[in-house]
């Protein structure tokens, strides 16, 4: 089962939204990579959030139910 995202903010929303406009089926990846250059940085902080975004994609591009359903 994938980890389901933390979100801190809604702009963790809106940078997820950008990234899926900009980047398509790629936005997960790009996600990663962005992650990786804050961690390669230094920049824990950063780190962590683009990754909580790539698992937001990934979560939000699944095409079946994640979690409990009722």
């Amino acid at each position: 089962m994938p980890h389901l995202p933390y979100l801190a903010d809604r702009a963790e929303c809106t940078d997820a939204a950008d990234l899926i406009t900009m980047f398509g089926s790629e936005a997960c990846s790009e996600a990663a990579a962005r992650a990786d250059r804050s961690r390669d940085l230094g920049n824990y902080l950063h780190f962590c959030r683009w990754r909580q975004i790539e698992r937001l994609i990934a979560f939000l591009s699944s095409d079946r139910a994640i979690g409990t359903v009722h």
